[in-house]
């Protein structure tokens, strides 16, 4: 796969990371004052906006926005499947899995031309 097609999936991969941690990672510490959390998720987010803005730049030249949102989508699941399980103690059930499932059909359809 050539470079200009492979960036902007790995920089998706990257700053979903970020984006998880940013949305979901303050569950953990339900503890901390709720503005300390706004304030830890919004500093995480400026490092997934360092990745996600190239990563759409970047794979406009390949990809359609349709396109780029559709990969997006899937990869936050990913992302956000193995977060839950791994970080959170979360694992997915089978109505999850089901469901991410039906979307990475609909991103899928994105695709066809």
């Amino acid at each position: 796969m050539p470079l200009e097609r492979l960036a902007p999936i790995l920089l998706l991969f990257g700053s979903n990371v970020f984006m998880t941690f940013a949305w979901y990672g303050h569950l953990r510490y339900k503890s901390a004052p709720l503005m300390v959390a706004i304030f830890a998720s919004w500093g995480i987010a400026f490092f997934e906006y360092c990745l996600m803005v190239p990563a759409n730049r970047i794979g406009s030249n390949v990809y359609s926005a349709p396109q780029l949102k559709g990969m997006q989508e899937v990869i936050t699941l990913l992302v956000f499947a193995g977060f839950s399980a791994w970080y959170l103690g979360q694992p997915l059930k089978w109505n999850h899995w089901a469901g991410f499932a039906l979307i990475a059909v609909a991103a899928w359809l994105i695709f066809l031309e």
